[in-house]
């Protein structure tokens, strides 16, 4: 197995690099201000068109952990880990018709201000402190680790430089704010979505090949067909989105909660109280940020077929003889499969030239999100914890400094702690495990402060303190609860209290801080509802078949 890029893959990668690199800073000369604005550098206000929001979503969306976590997992259990995916395309839709309005009526910068808006400065610094844990030490983490670990594994270079490769990269592009960010994540979609297809291209065929499937004397198309067809002949179990209970991944996607459970909630604060993410949308005017959303949607349609199908071949394969020893680790003497080396091992039978362009994808996917994982981690720094506590009369330029400065720091902490990820089985579901230890608490502050006028800020501290030891409380009495389970559970436990304690404040009848919401902001153009319709009739078919 070839484990280095040849002359053609570095000519490939470095068209990409160029066009990234140059189309980047002719953004940032284009739109640049004579002086620094905060919300030109956090937000790229006005400047971001409904298809640069969409593709920064995904690109930011889309990285390591999906090709090489979502893979692994895709491996391990098959289709279902799909769920995450196509659930997110039905949210996209939620957080575009009753969240978005919300946020851009009330000129909501980052969720910590919307929180202090809200409730109290209290309440946001305590949320502020947790995501910046959050983000630096679990996601941006994890993104360094698994993103090294990819790119080494292809190129052959050392793990630490790869590391510290792909963190000057992101720094570099994260500097020239979010309008750079924005637009350059177009051209990192492109090369994402193409180089993704020409992996999954290569693992249809090669199933193909190794059962004498191909048709026709050999047509690439008919063996991409057949290649599938094969995929659910020699794997049945691996096309079920919906797990039985005697299932041995029950635990990781337990059953009907995907569809009507916890996965709502996963889904609902990731994509609808979470900095990293509502960011791209937070400057732009409704229909242009809704129309972005949606076109996210369609596009997390597709991921599956990237970074889920590649693992369900590389399964295949590896049941019929092939890669016994590539998807082995030798742990304390004893040989274990290692699921999340499924996508690598795939890139590395890759031609010249189209291995360079899987590279170039996975290189962008993981630079995308390490820059808006960094942007986002800057933006509550500097507009929450800086500007509140330490200097309330900052100038904007001095913010974007200080901004720029956490943008470096968080990097060289992710770096530092990245390797210690080693010993991961499945890296996609560690993320969404210790995601799931705040994200119930989250998202129960941020609905009820939407929807409902007499939550008061003693109910959101409530929230924000019992989400952690709820999670570990449940994680011990009942171990064998599935984590999205789990989640479900706490957050109704949590939306109870805070429904309780904002009941015995007489106070919250009249709350002044309540939201005046207006039924008028939830109207939707007929072209984002008939896109709406197309993408529900897709989940619908999809999850129809694959029951």
């Amino acid at each position: 197995m070839n484990h280095k890029l040849l002359p053609y893959d570095y000519i490939v990668f470095a068209i990409y690099f160029v066009i990234v690199a140059g189309y980047g800073y002719y953004i940032y000369q284009r739109k640049k201000k004579a002086h620094a604005d905060t919300k030109d550098f956090f937000l790229a206000e006005g400047s971001l068109t409904w298809w640069a929001i969409g593709a920064s979503l995904i690109a930011s969306n889309i990285s390591a952990e999906q090709f090489i976590g979502m893979s692994g997992s895709g491996f391990k259990m098959g289709l279902a880990i799909s769920t995450y995916e196509w659930m997110a395309a039905a949210t996209l839709l939620v957080v575009a018709v009753f969240f978005l309005p919300v946020y851009l009526k009330n000129k909501i910068y980052t969720m910590p201000q919307f929180l202090s808006q809200r409730y109290n400065g209290t309440v946001a610094t305590i949320m502020a402190v947790f995501w910046l844990l959050l983000y630096v030490f679990v996601n941006l983490t994890s993104i360094l680790y698994l993103g090294a670990l990819a790119v080494s594994t292809i190129s052959g270079f050392s793990f630490t430089a790869c590391m510290i490769g792909l963190a000057v990269f992101a720094i570099i592009i994260t500097l020239g704010g979010m309008k750079v960010i924005g637009f350059t994540d177009v051209i990192q979609v492109f090369f994402l979505i193409l180089g993704g297809l020409a992996t999954t291209y290569l693992a249809l065929n090669l199933v193909s090949n190794h059962f004498g499937g191909v048709l026709d004397g050999g047509n690439t198309l008919n063996g991409m067909w057949d290649g599938l067809g094969l995929l659910r002949q020699k794997a049945p179990e691996h096309f079920h989105m919906i797990f039985e209970k005697d299932n041995p991944n029950y635990k990781d996607l337990p059953g009907l909660a995907v569809l009507i459970g916890g996965m709502w909630i996963v889904n609902l604060n990731y994509w609808g109280c979470n900095q990293y993410i509502t960011q791209r949308a937070l400057g732009a005017d409704l229909k242009t940020a809704r129309n972005g959303l949606l076109f996210a949607g369609f596009l997390k349609l597709l991921m599956p077929i990237i970074v889920v199908l590649p693992g369900i071949a590389t399964y295949v394969l590896w049941k019929n003889g092939m890669f016994q020893q590539e998807m082995q680790v030798v742990v304390d003497g004893v040989a274990q499969v290692k699921p999340d080396h499924a996508y690598p091992i795939l890139l590395n039978l890759l031609p010249a030239g189209l291995k360079g362009l899987s590279f170039a994808a996975l290189t962008a996917a993981i630079v995308a999100s390490l820059a808006g994982k960094a942007n986002s981690i800057a933006t509550i720094f500097t507009l929450d914890i800086y500007k509140k506590h330490f200097k309330k009369e900052a100038s904007e330029g001095e913010q974007v400094n200080v901004g720029r400065i956490a943008i470096i720091v968080s990097c060289i902490i992710a770096a530092i702690v990245a390797p210690a990820l080693g010993n991961l089985d499945q890296a996609f579901q560690f993320i969404q495990e210790y995601t799931g230890f705040i994200s119930p608490g989250v998202f129960a502050i941020f609905i009820m402060g939407f929807f409902w006028k007499r939550t008061t800020a003693a109910a959101a501290l409530a929230g924000a303190a019992l989400a952690i030891p709820l999670s570990v409380a449940l994680m011990f009495i009942f171990p064998d609860l599935p984590f999205i389970n789990r989640m479900g559970w706490v957050f109704v436990i949590i939306v109870a209290v805070m429904v309780i304690i904002s009941l015995m404040d007489p106070k919250s009848k009249n709350n002044p801080k309540a939201l005046d919401i207006d039924t008028s902001m939830f109207k939707l153009a007929p072209g984002f509802t008939v896109g709406a319709i197309i993408i529900c009739g897709i989940l619908a078919a999809l999850y129809t078949i694959f029951w």
